[in-house]
C-alpha cells in the first residue's frame, strides 16, 4: 500500500530531528507532495512530524 505524503506547514524554527524527518520523506517546500510505500522507517517519520504535513492513503 502507498501514502501520499503532502507538506503543509513551512520549517522555520522546527528541531533539527523535525526538519531531517521531512526530508528523508522527500519533502522540501510548502505543498510538496510525495508517494511513498508504507514501511516502519516511513511511519515513523510521518508520527514525528504529523503536525506538520497532510497524509492519505493512495491505492
Amino acid at each position: 500500500m502507498k501514502i501520499k505524503v503532502k507538506l503543509v506547514r513551512g520549517l522555520a524554527g522546527k528541531r533539527k530531528d523535525q526538519i531531517q524527518a521531512v526530508k528523508s520523506l522527500g519533502l522540501k517546500k510548502i505543498n510538496d507532495e510525495r508517494i511513498l510505500e508504507k514501511n516502519p522507517m516511513v511511519l515513523g517519520n510521518i508520527r514525528k512530524v504529523k503536525h506538520l504535513i497532510q497524509v492519505e492513503e493512495v491505492e
